[in-house]
């Protein structure tokens, strides 16, 4: 096959900065987020955003199944082309968040989730498939480097977070490779990183919508106690809020990036009973 460049030009592709286009071509690293991601002959394999077709065609020699989607329908006679012969590959041009998660699962069983994701999108893209997902196995994606810290945080550190809540609340995190910024086309200005997140039985809580609104307000002010943000975000007294820290085991005057993710699920049991949220 020509180099990808000479397929971009001969197509006359340009890209485009609204959808973060930076593409990879190297086959080794190609082939090593695969690995990352535990891809095999068995397996089924969502892609948001397939670029130029270098990743999933990456994908389609390991897989079962490859689909992938993606926004930019000026991609498609590249995508002709680069994908050529990958018959277990079904490419999608429809915007993935637009998409319903239960038409996405449609028929596909259990699946793992590679890509490389255009970084605006990645904080949403992942949320959906945290929140909304049934049969997601796994998720491996390309992220800045920043984001990747905060992905796999510990709590009471700084890059510690609400989204590193919610990815612990199904599963585990772990960055599994770093990618230097000389490994796209083209160049863009900060490093980036594999991350992988497989989806286990995390720790239950009795409602989902009062964990993601009791991690909200966690992290409503990250300079203020847990108990300040209680008072503001629930418009209790002082005395209320304490009262409802001390029936959840947190200690008086602490911030909420204090408290592990179980921790915060704790609490959020507790003002789920009281109807506070919910």
């Amino acid at each position: 096959m020509e180099e990808l460049s000479d397929i971009l030009k001969k197509h006359g592709f340009a890209f485009k900065k609204k959808f973060g286009q930076n593409f990879i071509t190297d086959f080794n690293l190609l082939g090593a987020i695969v690995r990352d991601a535990g891809v095999d002959e068995n397996s089924t394999v969502i892609e948001i955003g397939t670029g130029a077709g270098a990743l999933t065609r990456a994908l389609s020699k390991a897989a079962k199944k490859v689909v992938s989607y993606e926004i930019d329908r000026t991609l498609a006679p590249v995508l002709e082309e680069t994908l050529s012969g990958c018959a277990n590959t079904e490419v999608v041009f429809r915007d993935f968040m637009k998409e319903k998660m239960e038409d996405v699962e449609d028929g596909l069983g259990n699946y793992l989730v590679c890509a490389n994701l255009p970084y605006y999108v990645t904080t949403p893209v992942l949320l959906r498939f945290l929140e909304e997902a049934k049969n997601c196995r796994s998720v491996t994606f390309m992220v800045q480097e920043e984001v990747a810290a905060r992905f796999a945080a510990k709590e009471n550190t700084p890059e510690y977070g609400a989204i590193t809540a919610a990815i612990a609340h199904r599963g585990t995190c772990k960055v599994v490779r770093k990618v230097p910024r000389t490994m796209f086309t083209p160049r863009p200005n900060v490093d980036s990183a594999v991350v992988r997140i497989d989806f286990t039985d995390g720790f239950a809580v009795k409602s989902e919508r009062a964990f993601r609104e009791t991690v909200k307000l966690a992290f409503l002010s990250r300079r203020k106690t847990l108990e300040n943000n209680l008072m503001n975000a629930l418009h209790l007294s002082r005395e209320r809020a304490k009262e409802l820290l001390a029936s959840a085991g947190v200690k008086e005057g602490v911030r909420g990036e204090t408290l592990s993710p179980a921790e915060l699920g704790k609490l959020s049991d507790i003002l789920c009973d009281k109807g506070l949220i919910g």
